[in-house]
């Protein structure tokens, strides 16, 4: 009878051990979706103001000016797509640093090794991913782009097949979504030269074929003799303020296996043809 009574009361145990285990795992991101709720909720509120608070152009003459809705708007959009590497170990490790208000960053989506796609902040609010970075005249790519980090150490770490196809599957309804160009599909050190390299060794041409991004011919022309290495990389997109950090992101992208910050013959044909297709 004692025996019975104590299995009775370790199942009961088990039970609800399980359970407790369950609710633990299900709610294990609670507190951080508690906070991205409630931000949202502030945003909204910011929206719905009407008229919309601190927007006057003349504090004043505010008699001078009058709110008066239009009908015809709608929600800002994402025209570019930049592509990182995380530069850490694992998808969780990754997680944790955007839950973390100290490091101040974030993405869109993380994908991870296994090809696990982990959205984080709405395509259409601005998510910390980018920094200090510049595309032709855009100055500011967090407010117009979408971030995508890929679980990658950045040091040797082979890109999974898993993860590749989801991302292929990602940008295509990214780009389906919002209408982004194809070329601007774009990697975080081709926005920050000098300042980051991620993705390395990335399988652009991968992502090219399917229409995210652009890549070289197979066969490659002479450039003119008066080719300005310099203009392309300025026209392509490319901030020229810093030439020999702009050749090496522009390498990161296309050449890879040599990265030095100075153009051979044969990185010159390269970018002779990536240039003639912008």
């Amino acid at each position: 009878m004692r025996l019975n009574r104590f299995s009775n009361n370790h199942s009961t145990l088990l039970i609800i051990f399980s359970i407790f285990v369950s609710a633990c795992s299900t709610n294990k991101y609670a507190v951080t979706e508690k906070i991205y709720k409630e931000k949202a909720k502030g945003f909204s509120k910011v929206i719905l103001a009407a008229p919309p608070e601190g927007q006057l152009y003349d504090s004043i003459n505010a008699a001078n000016q009058q709110w008066i809705g239009s009908v015809n708007f709608g929600i800002r959009k994402p025209n570019f797509v930049i592509i990182h590497h995380t530069a850490q170990n694992s998808l969780n490790q990754t997680i944790k640093t955007f839950h973390s208000t100290r490091a101040g960053t974030s993405a869109h989506y993380v994908i991870g090794r296994d090809g696990k796609v982990v959205h984080m902040v709405n395509d259409y609010l601005r998510a910390n991913h980018a920094g200090i970075s510049k595309w032709g005249k855009d100055t500011d790519l967090n407010s117009s782009s979408i971030g995508i980090e890929l679980d990658n150490n950045g040091i040797g770490d082979v890109w999974q097949d898993a993860q590749i196809n989801s991302l292929i599957k990602l940008l295509a309804t990214l780009k389906k979504t919002y209408n982004i160009p194809t070329a601007n599909f774009i990697g975080h050190a081709d926005i920050a030269p000098g300042r980051k390299n991620d993705p390395k060794n990335f399988p652009w041409k991968r992502l090219a074929d399917k229409g995210f991004g652009f890549w070289y011919d197979e066969v490659l022309k002479n450039p003119p003799a008066d080719f300005d290495t310099e203009k392309a990389l300025k026209y392509i997109g490319y901030n020229t303020a810093n030439l020999p950090a702009a050749i090496e992101a522009f390498k990161i992208h296309f050449i890879q296996s040599d990265i030095t910050k100075t153009l051979t013959p044969v990185d010159i044909l390269v970018l002779y043809n990536i240039y003639t297709k912008y």
